[in-house]
């Protein structure tokens, strides 16, 4: 099992367009083409920009893993479709070209007819919702998007795993920018998990059982074993719904290995049900109001939702480098060379 008191792993600072440039050639290496190694490599890049290491670059080299061990992806395809709806068969594809395409569309139609639900399976690794939402709400809708994934998660109570890490996020426009809600209802996801056991580190206590049921810090006992869920029985009932929406996307309710996620997207146009530059308004109104509410004796102020990743985002682009962890950088470096 990992010492959680060793020395942390060691890093590499890494200069914006050198990182986006590693793994967009990581990506085409494996065999995607400059234009989806793009799509891939922005959404990659924006998780460290935010601050969030083990859903970037290190996500990278676990997507090279799947795609390796896998055989060759299908083309994305609208199997089922309306005015108002659309059914997406990713064809294995990686989710993060999945779900763009299934935002896109999700738009489109919102822009035509005032409302969207999109649907998609046969996809993995979908990434932020928040990514999506931020292009959701600057077309001016209001987005919800929810998805599920391989059992990885232990419900409360249990110890073996039955839900998805099962991520659902919602976004809104305002007069100040957007305000995003995006969690996940494990108690940590499967990137951080992933990532620790590529660096052999501890995972923090209270997350993950072993496949014994027996609680565990060792990311590699975790992988095989469950998750904790987030916010207990409530969390739990949160976990099982979103699990449900991705099954209504068309995705199995217990896939295997990394697979089959599903990914639903509901996108509203506020101008439907009245003014859409007043409601923008009264957001912005409010959420400042939540922003100035009163913090606890010795808190910090409060924040809304995406106001820590809009000032990390910040921050990175104007320092102009990341933090990437040495191995996760050797084994890009090493994917690049052997195209």
């Amino acid at each position: 099992m990992p010492d959680p008191t060793t020395a942390s792993v060691p890093t590499a600072s890494l200069p914006l367009d050198e990182a986006r440039h590693i793994v967009t050639e990581a990506m085409v290496a494996v065999g995607y083409t400059p234009e989806d190694a793009a799509v891939i490599a922005d959404h990659l890049m924006d998780c460290e920009l935010r601050g969030l290491p083990y859903a970037g670059l290190a996500r990278a080299v676990s997507i090279v893993e799947r795609i390796r061990a896998t055989e060759p992806p299908q083309p994305i395809q609208v199997v089922q479709e309306s005015p108002v709806s659309a059914a997406l068969d990713g064809g294995d594809q990686v989710g993060y070209l999945v779900a763009a395409r299934a935002t896109e569309i999700g738009v489109e139609k919102a822009r035509a007819h005032g409302m969207a639900m999109v649907g998609a399976r046969q996809t993995w690794y979908t990434g932020m919702f928040s990514y999506y939402l931020e292009r959701i709400v600057d077309a001016g809708f209001v987005g919800m998007i929810a998805g599920s994934a391989p059992a990885l998660v232990a419900p409360y109570g249990g110890t073996e795993s039955r839900f998805g890490t099962n991520p659902i996020a919602f976004g809104f426009p305002t007069a100040d920018g957007p305000l995003i809600w995006d969690i996940g209802t494990s108690s940590i996801t499967h990137a951080e998990v992933t990532l620790a056991a590529r660096l052999d580190e501890a995972l923090p206590a209270g997350k993950a059982f072993d496949p014994a049921g027996r609680p565990t810090t060792d990311a590699a006992a975790a992988l095989q074993g469950a998750f904790t869920v987030w916010g207990g029985h409530k969390g739990s009932g949160l976990a099982l719904v979103v699990h449900l929406l991705g099954m209504l996307a068309g995705a199995s309710a217990a896939p295997v290995g990394v697979s089959d996620c599903g990914f639903l997207a509901v996108v509203l146009d506020p101008s439907k049900l009245g003014d859409a530059a007043d409601f923008r308004a009264r957001a912005a109104e409010f959420a400042t109001s939540v922003r100035n509410t009163r913090p606890v004796d010795g808190g910090s102020a409060v924040r809304v939702p995406f106001d820590r990743s809009a000032a990390l985002r910040a921050e990175t682009l104007r320092r102009g480098t990341i933090e990437v962890t040495v191995p996760v950088l050797e084994a890009l470096r090493q994917i690049t060379t052997k195209k």
